[in-house]
């Protein structure tokens, strides 16, 4: 009889280390899934990302995108028409991507304009002009500067709000996000954090829809 009962106790005793066991082991992993979910929440919007429209909009739309990207500045009136007919429905999350030669300028172009809440009148105004600030897909920093009057900013406010350091800091944040995330070319989408695969107008049009 002894031996019976330190049998049943050893019995008790392993299938109570073996559910403990499991219970951990499935905390753990539980656990490792919500900081993987939460790190790409982060690489996907940071505090100082800039967002269009409803902050607590259904859907995330997050673009990164290069100032000096021809197919960016195509898109542009595309995702404003989007953003139009889905009004409060989607939030715009842009994220910087220069991978263009002398983009930097551009995007502290960008950032310096925020300053002065002039951030969609002066991209607005560098899409419109491109052509003329670019030469090759390399940006010419001068050139941009003798378009930027049209956005009605302070030049010389703009000038030095550039040398931020906060801006470097930015663009290194996004670039390493962009990186993290796969985004490797411009435009690159998210539509609450499903990356857009297949490129084209229909196929963003048609993921943000699977969200709504």
């Amino acid at each position: 009889m002894q031996n019976k009962k330190v049998v049943l106790l050893s019995i008790i005793a392993i299938l109570a280390l073996f559910i403990g066991g499991t219970y951990f082991y499935k905390s753990s992993k539980a656990k490792e899934y919500q900081a993987l979910v939460q790190k790409k929440k982060d690489s996907l919007q940071r505090p100082y990302s800039l967002v269009v429209g409803n902050s607590d909009a259904k859907v995330q739309l997050v673009e990164f995108f290069d100032p000096a990207c021809g197919t960016c500045a195509q898109f542009h009136p595309y995702v404003k028409n989007i953003m139009k007919e889905n009004e409060g429905k989607i939030k715009l999350v842009l994220r910087y991507a220069p991978f263009h030669k002398n983009s930097d300028f551009a995007v502290r172009v960008l950032e310096a304009s925020r300053k002065q809440d002039k951030f969609m009148q002066t991209l607005e105004i560098l899409f419109a002009t491109q052509g003329y600030w670019t030469e090759n897909h390399v940006v010419i920093p001068e050139k941009i500067w003798r378009v930027l009057p049209k956005a009605g900013l302070d030049m010389q406010m703009l000038a030095n709000d550039m040398k931020n350091d906060e801006i470097t800091k930015i663009i290194k944040q996004d670039l390493f996000d962009a990186q993290e995330l796969g985004a490797n070319k411009t435009p690159s989408y998210f539509v609450n954090g499903k990356p857009l695969e297949v490129f084209g107008l229909q196929e963003l049009i048609d993921l943000i829809n699977s969200q709504l």
